[in-house]
């Protein structure tokens, strides 16, 4: 069975916007801390790690709660800082540089190299980092954030047109009019709310 963190992996479109929206379903909720768990599930859901390798670091925090509680507090910093820069993106307006700091903290830590890796039908480049500390859980995720703030107003970044959601993705449509996070979440809903008020219009104008 498919679970809220596996929906909301497939919405982003880009890993790092798909990092931005964890513990954010319900759509309707405020984005809430990560916990060690979703974490954990988002690595291995995102391919970063191994369903074996996530096995043995979903007991980490009880074989060493200090590199656990470092590790989950630098997730959540750059979590934040995402929303925070990809909503300022989203909107036209300047992305502070407090926002981008957790990021650059993550890639100044990190080393590796840029790799070709097949991906939705092309070859994307990709950065693979250095096993040699935990930090390089989270390489790839400021990989991708750095990225897309580079492309600057030519990202095509959106938040959901739900004003009750707050997901973000990429509009890799062709017209690049995609509106919202996807259909069945918030795309059929509205469409339903639409039909409702129209027709509760026509009854009161009878």
């Amino acid at each position: 069975m498919m679970g809220d963190g596996d929906r909301a992996l497939r919405i982003g479109g880009r890993l790092s916007i798909d990092f931005a929206n964890v513990a954010t379903l319900p759509a309707a909720r405020p984005a809430t801390a990560i916990s060690w768990e979703e974490l954990i599930a988002f690595l291995e859901a995102a391919r970063i790690v191994t369903a074996e390798r996530g096995g043995r670091l979903r007991v980490l925090p009880q074989a060493d709660p200090g590199a656990a509680e470092e590790l989950l507090l630098q997730a959540n910093r750059l979590r934040d800082g995402l929303r925070h820069a990809f909503s300022a993106m989203a909107n036209g307006k300047r992305v502070a540089g407090e926002w981008v700091e957790p990021i650059n903290a993550v890639l100044r830590i990190t080393e590796g190299h840029d790799e070709l890796a097949w991906r939705s039908g092309e070859w994307r480049l990709e950065f693979v980092a250095r096993e040699d500390s935990l930090e390089w859980l989270l390489a790839a995720i400021a990989r991708s954030a750095a990225e897309i703030l580079a492309e600057g107003s030519a990202a095509r970044l959106r938040i959901c047109a739900n004003p009750s959601c707050s997901l973000f993705f990429y509009d890799d449509s062709r017209t690049r009019r995609r509106r919202w996070c996807t259909m069945t979440l918030c795309g059929n809903r509205s469409k339903v709310a639409a039909f409702a008020r129209r027709q509760h219009g026509r009854r009161q104008g009878a």
